[in-house]
């Protein structure tokens, strides 16, 4: 399936790589992407510079599901699966901001996971994508068990002509920028610290959906974003920014979770949700007017984990302390940082 991204319609985007329109040679980079941080933007740039000077577009191979999120679901332990920084949906937009021409998604599978290192340069990089010019980090590995380095694709590039480069490690401050550190500042609430590595606000985009509508009988009317079937590596109770559901941003308090006040068998199936209270409801939108927009939501600030509430009015109780304690939250910001 071939589909762009609605944005500008400029980066092709394949779920494999037998589809009319995919680039028959093209500088390309391999990785999971999760949270687009400034490692991988400071990579992205350096490909589009390789892609320019060979006259190739520049592609982005990924894999959904994560490779862990397979091999913890093979093994029966879901402990093993990562947290995820961000949905796919939010990879490709920030791919596509990166400047990105092409992204081929491939499933990650039994068939996938069991080639050898060769094969998969011989039937993936080669004989799938074309690939003039191979980009990789320098923990890069690949193939079955890992069991392929940049030593041999170094050696295969020389062999099967195709240029190979490793790029180290991106610091901040000293710190290496990595997937794994963003979750670690998400998982700790230090929103601050997650944004100097990604290189802006940890942001969350999808569909407003339809939930319970329990937030209106309380007073908090919300908007409701659904993961199927996601670790998130962020959870709790959020000061906000919602981009896209008005003209300008909104402020808002967010449930990041699955709201342990409510019974685990609602409309919400126990999933991820993440559910938004905008402190200033735009009437130009109306009692349903966000419904099926995408809108894209900034957690800027941890107010606390997820509490489980003692009935309705206890729950009420502690949503409009938060909604105060968001209010002192965004009063305290520099004026041209407030929504």
């Amino acid at each position: 399936r071939q589909c762009t991204c609605s944005d500008s319609g400029r980066m092709n985007i394949f779920r494999g790589f037998h589809h009319h329109g995919i680039a028959k040679s093209c500088a390309l980079t391999i990785g999971n992407f999760d949270g687009v941080h400034r490692g991988h933007q400071a990579m992205l740039s350096l490909l589009k510079g390789e892609a320019q000077q060979r006259n190739v577009p520049s592609c982005v191979l990924t894999f959904e599901p994560h490779p862990r999120d397979y091999f913890a679901k093979l093994s029966h332990n879901p402990d093993l699966a990562p947290e995820r920084v961000g949905t796919l949906r939010d990879k490709l937009i920030d791919l596509q901001a990166c400047g990105v021409d092409q992204v081929v998604i491939l499933r990650f599978d039994h068939a996938l996971s069991s080639l050898s290192p060769q094969a998969f340069i011989d039937e993936v990089l080669l004989k799938g994508l074309g690939a003039r010019y191979v980009l990789v980090g320098d923990d890069f590995r690949f193939g079955q068990r890992r069991a392929g380095d940049y030593a041999q694709l170094d050696a295969a590039g020389l062999r099967q002509g195709f240029d190979v480069a490793r790029m180290n490690s991106y610091e901040v401050h000293g710190q290496r920028v990595s997937s794994s550190a963003v979750r670690e500042a998400l998982r700790n609430g230090r929103q601050q610290d997650a944004s100097a590595l990604l290189g802006h606000p940890y942001r969350i985009s999808g569909h407003v959906v339809h939930g319970r509508k329990l937030g209106r009988s309380l007073g908090f009317k919300t908007i409701n974003l659904r993961f199927s079937h996601w670790k998130p590596a962020a959870s709790g109770i959020y000061a906000v920014r919602v981009v896209g559901l008005a003209d300008m941003p909104l402020r808002g308090v967010a449930n990041m979770g699955v709201r342990p006040s409510l019974d685990p068998n609602d409309v919400n199936g126990g999933r991820v949700l993440l559910e938004t209270y905008c402190l200033d409801w735009p009437e130009s939108l109306g009692s349903e007017g966000g419904y099926g927009k995408i809108v894209s939501v900034e957690l800027l600030h941890k107010l606390h984990e997820e509490r489980r509430y003692n009935g309705l009015d206890e729950l009420k109780a502690g949503i409009a302390q938060d909604c105060e304690d968001a209010r002192a939250f965004f009063a305290q910001l520099p004026h041209h940082d407030r929504p």
